[in-house]
């Protein structure tokens, strides 16, 4: 059907090319038009002929050519031009294609002398899959003739899809021999389907089946996609199927009709050219006639006979409302002819250096061919023709999109271009007319927003996803991203995960609530410690104070206001200095503290041990045997400490982990060996203390304090007890504040247990705080005045 319309745009663009006072003036193109049969045995045959100019072509040998044979532009389906161009190419004889497709024809190493002025499959399936990138459309289907260039079409469209990420979710072949079963099939597959986009290489009857079928089924929502339109426009004829192709794209080759065509066209009719064997052929499938057997194409009038509508030769192209479905098509053909014009041209002009001269009647076939891989030129439609290093036309694409308005039929309307010739790399520019042009989407999933990370769905291509929030410390400032980004250690992930925020730099500050409130309650009871040390000072010849050793309570009370005032250590911005202080004089303060205590507990103890003078026991009863206690016990203590600072002392560390927003500046215990070796002898040392006071606590006596001293251990070992889990799970400044804390608990554990009910005697029942009274509780309770004589001479 192509060759009729094809065979008169040859001769008109002769007829212009010949008229043409500047292109080959000197020199009159000819044509000869044979007829392969659409055959590959009758496609060699007819190049063979066309090459010796014999009627029964004879290979190397030529029958008088006269003129010479310049170029030869065929042949249509590729499967016929391919063998054409094996035997072209051993002559390097050109060959220019006007509709042969095949991407294999732009191997230069088989097929040497081939050109083409259509887009190859190669170009046309790149083009397409930039219109799919171009929209992002990441999830499509893919149906392709079952044939040399559906399957090379379709595997290139896929490969290049595939590099960009883009997923399909079928690609069928369909047999070139019409299987209705497998018509239904894909049909059936297609009714079922998620992608929206269907990319579609298949001849025109098989797509108009399909679309027969997803009309009578009722399916649309589908968008089609193709190189062409000539398939589609030919399937515009069934009913109705503009509901089905409503919204489909297209590519077409970027053509122009020439100046003069449609006129030429338009005063053709049989009877002037009686000779032109494509002449009726042409008539037939413009008006969609059939000339009846015997007529030579004279006028008469149209007929109808059994269904078919006979040719009268009385039809009207001017009054045609659409007279030639295929003219588009005739512009290629026009664009090889006149390639093949000005390759001759500079071939006779020698204008460069480098080209070889030649004279027009003796000329080879490699020196045509050399000069028509160079042509660069414009048509007299505007049409710029230039070939790539593999002879194939570097032309644009027109992007075509089915509408069908209220006030006129579905019609494909241009609605943009793509230019390979403003490409960057492997993209191709898209210019589209509207830039908010409304396309549907075509995805597997819908895309992950802001802040949230693609989770890959099992069994199913990376295309279809779940979308998974960001986790703490992490963002995504994109759409569908892979995965969530870390933010910098000096920063936090915002709520909305989308971006980080730079981190502020807390501790437990003096001038924040809870800092101000520890501090001032750290003063507070080291100021109360020293008003009790006061108080001992002032009645310290008093029974009460005499009884229990007053140096002890003087070096106790001494440690216990140490070790208020060292919980101020833990407050403000940790230094290096404050690092190494904190925990080694919270250590050794709160030893001395808990070995005075076991000191006066032993005395106590050993004290109503003795029963007679001169007992060795007596011996430990000395003035400085108590304090040798505390020495020893707090000397250990202190070189316990000692090792931990001489092997990995704390220092200061920013902690990006315990609170999200803030980085936190604390102190790093260096060696947790050592640091859990220095709690672990203070609490050995405070077990031991509370067991002899805990077994010591029922022993008689007027000022006994071993009541006191198991109570307030008890409230240390409670406190200390607790500690532990707490300090372990809390974050951040929270840790300082559970250890301020329990420092504080534990000094007002132990002056309360110790010293109040002393100082509640010295103070507000001064008359029990002398030696008649004394002596009157020791009558009283029938003791013996003995022991309660030896307890107390200090």
């Amino acid at each position: 059907m192509r060759l009729p319309i094809v065979a008169q745009g040859f001769v008109f663009a002769i007829e212009e090319i010949n008229r043409d006072p500047h292109l080959l003036p000197n020199l009159t193109l000819g044509f000869s038009i044979r007829n392969s049969g659409d055959s590959v045995h009758g496609a060699l045959h007819e190049t063979m002929g066309f090459l010796t100019g014999c009627e029964e072509p004879i290979p190397n040998y030529t029958c008088g050519l006269s003129p010479p044979r310049a170029a030869l532009v065929g042949d249509t389906r590729s499967v016929v031009s391919i063998p054409m161009a094996r035997l072209l190419g051993l002559y390097k004889f050109p060959q220019v294609s006007y509709s042969s497709t095949l991407a294999s024809l732009s191997d230069k190493t088989q097929f040497p002398s081939f050109l083409r002025t259509l887009a190859s499959d190669l170009m046309s399936s790149h083009a397409l899959a930039q219109l799919v990138l171009h929209f992002q459309w990441s999830w499509v289907g893919i149906l392709a003739q079952d044939d040399d260039s559906g399957q090379q079409s379709s595997s290139l469209v896929t490969r290049e899809l595939g590099k960009a990420g883009v997923c399909i979710e079928f690609h069928l072949h369909i047999p070139s021999l019409q299987s209705l079963e497998k018509i239904n099939t894909i049909v059936h597959k297609m009714e079922n389907c998620t992608a929206t986009i269907i990319l579609v290489f298949l001849s025109n009857s098989n797509f108009q089946l399909i679309l027969q079928r997803l009309l009578g089924r009722g399916t649309m929502g589908q968008v089609w996609v193709s190189r062409e339109t000539l398939h589609i426009a030919f399937a515009l004829n069934t009913p109705g199927v503009s509901q089905v192709l409503q919204g489909s794209f297209s590519l077409l080759q970027h053509t122009s009709l020439a100046p003069g065509l449609p006129e030429f066209l338009s005063h053709l009719h049989p009877t002037r050219t009686p000779e032109d064997m494509f002449m009726k052929r042409f008539w037939e499938v413009t008006f969609r006639c059939t000339w009846p057997r015997g007529s030579q194409g004279s006028a008469g009038n149209s007929t109808m006979q059994g269904g078919v509508r006979f040719c009268s030769g009385n039809e009207s192209l001017p009054v045609q409302e659409h007279p030639f479905q295929e003219v588009i098509k005739l512009d290629v053909a026009y664009s090889a002819v006149y390639s093949i014009a000005h390759a001759l041209q500079d071939l006779v002009a020698c204008e460069s250096e480098d080209e070889v001269c030649a004279d027009t009647r003796h000329f080879q076939p490699w020196q045509l061919l050399r000069s028509l891989r160079k042509v660069h030129f414009k048509t007299p439609d505007g049409t710029e023709i230039m070939f790539d290093a593999n002879g194939d036309v570097i032309t644009e694409f027109d992007i075509l999109r089915g509408q069908k308005t209220v006030e006129g039929p579905f019609h494909f309307v241009h609605i943009g271009t793509v230019n390979p010739r403003s490409s960057l790399g492997d993209r191709m520019t898209i210019h589209l007319m509207k830039e908010e042009l409304q396309v549907p989407s075509s995805v597997c999933s819908r895309s992950c927003a802001l802040g949230f990370s693609q989770i890959p769905r099992q069994g199913f291509p990376h295309c279809c996803f779940e979308c998974s929030r960001c986790l703490e410390g992490h963002f995504a400032d994109q759409i569908d991203m892979k995965q969530c980004l870390l933010c910098p250690e000096e920063q936090y992930s915002s709520h909305t995960r989308d971006h980080c925020l730079p981190r502020t730099e807390i501790f437990l500050a003096f001038d924040e609530p809870l800092g101000l409130t520890l501090a001032s309650a750290a003063l507070m009871l080291a100021g109360l410690v020293l008003l009790v040390l006061g108080v001992f000072l002032k009645h310290r010849d008093t029974p009460v104070i005499r009884a229990n050793n007053r140096a002890l309570s003087y070096m106790l009370l001494t440690s216990l206001a140490l070790c208020a005032l060292s919980a101020l250590l833990f407050l403000g911005r940790p230094t290096a200095a404050t690092c190494l202080l904190r925990q080694t004089t919270f250590a050794i303060v709160f030893t001395v503290a808990v070995s005075s205590i076991l000191a006066k507990t032993l005395t106590v103890v050993l004290a109503f041990r003795v029963t007679r003078p001169g007992d060795r026991v007596q011996v430990c009863l000395r003035p400085g045997a108590s304090t040798l206690v505390v020495l020893v016990a707090s000397l250990v203590q202190v070189v316990l400490c000692g090792v931990w600072l001489g092997t990995s002392p704390p220092f200061a560390e920013r902690d990006t982990a315990s609170e999200p927003s803030h980085i936190v500046i604390q102190c790093q215990e260096g060696s947790g060996v050592a640091f859990y070796c220095v709690l672990g002898y203070l609490g050995l040392l405070a077990g031991v203390t509370f067991s002899v006071a805990f077994l010591a606590r029922g022993l008689p006596d007027a000022f006994n304090e071993t009541k006191f001293l198991t109570f307030s251990m008890l409230l240390f070992c409670s406190v200390w007890t607790t500690f532990l889990p707490l300090y372990h799970s809390a974050r951040g400044k929270s840790t300082v504040a559970v250890e301020i804390f329990s420092i504080l608990a534990s000094t007002a554990g132990l002056l309360g247990g110790i010293f109040i009910p002393k100082c509640y005697i010295i103070l507000l029942k001064p008359e029990q705080n002398t030696p008649d009274w004394l002596s009157e509780e020791l009558q009283s309770r029938r003791l013996p005045q003995g022991p309660s004589s030896r307890a107390s001479p200090h």
